[in-house]
């Protein structure tokens, strides 16, 4: 591993409001303070690679509304290291843009692609896992993505199959992947909870540069001539300007489709290391510390009367008194307050709209 440089690779460019009305499309759930703990989810993310990857190897892929906000928050990112979208065409292209950046300046680079809104709790576990990953690329031409140990018959995430009858001979704990999953209903989620070789796919990928590339070359060979065309202009002051003009012109498909379900040396790390893509209010609830009836509190001064398994989360507010509730959602941001059944969540988008 010590042949290569590491990179890391953090996407930051999505949108969601699923923590309206504490992020929206203005600031997204990445650049916000989600667990009151004084620092983004992105902050967190990089913070969480210290020891892997320097910061002169770490790049954010946005979009370019938000560019001001990353500089803002990771002021120690290396200048022309936050890479602009300038319209949202899924994973793929982001990656593949990304990958051919670097391939042009170190083109036997060691890349870690993580998404930048997701929580771990055991970042010991986390680095261990990352670091063995990491020296398996680096010795392979292969793609691993990590596979978290499901908990619960989740609905909300894709599935990673994997082939537990023996794994790979460089590592112990990486296998080979049988196939990816869609999000399933509730009932073949259930099925997978009662096998042992089914995962939570965490969007967490680790390749070397040149395994990448070639999967592009491959797999997207028309996305792949687009950004290898684009070599001579990396670094210069042309290079916005041409992903300006051709990355709208590329599909918008996920890295999942465009490469992982098809190229032929893909494993996985099945993982546990108390991870979660805090997508819901839900899931935040289950992520929070919790007092003796259920309640989640994120603020300065939350008092909690006859009232059981709630998350609330008032940041701005000096003092909150709640009283009679149960199983609800309390949020606020700016002048907007929140009061929601926390069974009743997925409605929200549909009542601000």
């Amino acid at each position: 591993m010590a042949q290569r440089k590491i990179h890391l690779v953090i996407m930051a460019g999505g949108i969601g409001s699923r923590f309206w009305p504490m992020s929206t499309g203005e600031m997204p759930k990445q650049f916000i303070d989600v667990l009151g703990v004084g620092k983004s989810l992105l902050q967190m993310t990089v913070e969480r690679y210290d020891g892997i990857c320097d910061i002169e190897n770490t790049w954010i892929v946005t979009n370019v509304k938000y560019v001001d906000i990353v500089k803002e928050q990771l002021p120690l990112l290396p200048e022309g290291h936050i890479l602009c979208e300038p319209c949202r065409r899924n994973t793929a292209p982001c990656i593949a843009y990304v990958s051919w950046k670097i391939k042009s300046i170190d083109p036997k680079a060691n890349i870690v692609v993580a998404p930048s809104d997701h929580l771990v709790t055991n970042t010991e576990e986390f680095k261990r896992v990352i670091k063995d990953g990491l020296r398996f690329t680096s010795e392979t031409d292969s793609i691993v993505t990590l596979g978290i140990k499901p908990t619960r018959p989740e609905t909300g995430y894709g599935y990673i199959q994997a082939d537990l009858t023996s794994s790979s001979l460089r590592s112990k704990d990486i296998y080979r992947v049988d196939s990816f999953r869609e999000k399933p209903d509730l009932a073949t989620a259930q099925q997978y909870i009662k096998k042992n070789n089914f995962y939570w796919n965490s969007g967490i990928f680790l390749w070397n540069v040149s395994t990448i590339v070639n999967a592009f070359r491959v797999y997207q060979p028309s996305m792949s001539k687009i950004f290898e065309s684009l070599l001579p202009i990396y670094g210069t002051e042309n290079e916005q300007s041409e992903i300006d003009r051709v990355f709208p012109t590329c599909e918008s498909i996920s890295v999942d489709y465009a490469i992982m379900e098809k190229a032929e040396e893909i494993f996985v790390c099945p993982c546990d290391f108390g991870w979660s893509d805090l997508g819901t209010w839900g899931s935040l609830l289950e992520q929070t510390k919790k007092d003796l009836y259920g309640n989640g509190c994120i603020g300065n001064d939350i008092q909690m009367y006859e009232s059981n398994n709630c998350m609330v989360h008032t940041l701005q507010e000096k003092k909150v008194v709640i009283q009679g509730l149960d199983g609800y959602i309390v949020a606020e941001n700016d002048d907007t307050l929140l009061i929601c059944k926390l069974s009743e969540e997925q409605r929200i988008k549909q009542f601000i709209e």
